[in-house]
């Protein structure tokens, strides 16, 4: 290592990173999760040039998201959990580095990164390229259903077998750990935003409107479910008449939400079926025993606990604060890197 880079290093605080379709946290050694903020930058068309000073990322580019004039574009970088715009997620980690830090200068972190198991090596490549550009030092990489079930306290190095249901903004990793790794695992590019498309589509065929994503979105936190409530509601929704082309509002009902998330609720229930099909029976007897977690913010679609334990006739229990997991298990990592050693060695990415 060059010297530059070893006293820049000792300045340096190491980084956990849970970078995700929908939302990015960040989560320091001996503090935990200190930021949360949507995978979003705002930059001049045709340029990566961040606007405002570079500080058009996350909650400031959100709010200008599908409200941006052809002079800005907002961009979501990450697609399925993947690296879709390398400069631009460059310019993310840039940000949030230099936010977490509250300096620009001297800096060259170690940082954990938390992907989706199911990305190939090549991607895995280009988050590694893009986080050593972004100024790292060094990179690990470990997959989400680790980390979490790290950052929830599952005892993984243990010969017993944990499931974990991560269901993020782009991806649901399903996923059976024995022993310290991944015994098996599904990776489905169908989690919170294939709800949200969801929805729109519904509100499209069955009311001739036109819905935002965010508004589509909005839906989901109020009034979705993937289970029948105790008390069905309603929303009232604003949008645009798909025939006359003028605003338009009407009201729509949890249990017509909940029909529309039918599609996405369904593969991810098929998900986990498939990976308890594909785990051997000693495992799968100890899956009965302690049942499933589930993480990530679609974890918390009302309902969908009820819903999975009806389908598989498991045990399924929510995490506590189940958004923060993925990132609370690589500051974990972080401060325990020699007894999780092997872990991150399962996950080095060939050059």
């Amino acid at each position: 290592m060059h010297p530059v880079d070893f006293f820049m290093g000792l300045m340096s605080t190491d980084i956990g990173i849970d970078l995700g379709t929908a939302n990015t946290l960040v989560c320091l050694p001996g503090r935990g999760v200190v930021l949360s903020e949507p995978t979003v930058v705002a930059v001049r068309p045709g340029t990566n040039k961040v606007l405002l000073g570079g500080k058009a990322v996350g909650n400031t580019a959100k709010a200008m998201l599908e409200k941006a004039p052809d002079t800005i574009s907002v961009i979501r970088p990450l697609k399925h959990g993947v690296i879709a715009d390398f400069d631009i997620t460059e310019a993310l980690l840039k940000y949030f580095i230099q936010k977490v830090h509250k300096r620009k200068w001297g800096l060259r972190p170690r940082l954990i990164i938390a992907i989706p198991s199911g990305i190939t090596a090549v991607e895995r490549r280009a988050v590694v390229n893009s986080s050593e550009r972004a100024g790292a030092r060094e990179v690990y990489l470990v997959s989400e259903p680790k980390a979490a079930a790290i950052g929830i306290g599952l005892p993984i190095s243990e010969p017993v077998a944990h499931m974990i249901v991560d269901i993020g903004g782009g991806t649901t990793e399903v996923a059976v750990l024995s022993l310290g790794d991944i015994f098996t695992h599904v990776s489905l590019r169908v989690a919170g935003d294939e709800m949200d498309e969801s929805i729109v589509h519904y509100v499209r065929n069955n009311y001739n409107m036109d819905i935002g994503y965010r508004t589509a979105e909005n839906i989901k936190l109020e009034i979705g479910s993937a289970y029948p409530m105790e008390e069905e509601v309603t929303m009232d929704i604003k949008g645009r008449d798909t025939i006359s082309g003028l605003p338009r509002a009407t009201v729509m009902s949890s249990e017509e939400v909940r029909e529309a998330l039918r599609g996405p609720v369904d593969h991810i229930a098929n998900a986990v079926k498939t990976v308890l099909e594909r785990t051997v029976p000693e495992l799968a007897s100890d899956l009965l025993e302690y049942g499933m977690v589930m993480v990530g913010g679609g974890s918390l679609l009302r309902g969908l606990d009820k819903f999975l334990a009806e389908e598989t006739g498991m045990a399924v229990r929510i995490a506590e604060d189940p958004l923060t997991a993925v990132a609370r298990g690589t500051g974990i990592l972080l401060e325990n890197l020699d007894i999780y050693k092997d872990v991150l060695q399962n996950e080095e990415v060939e050059v």
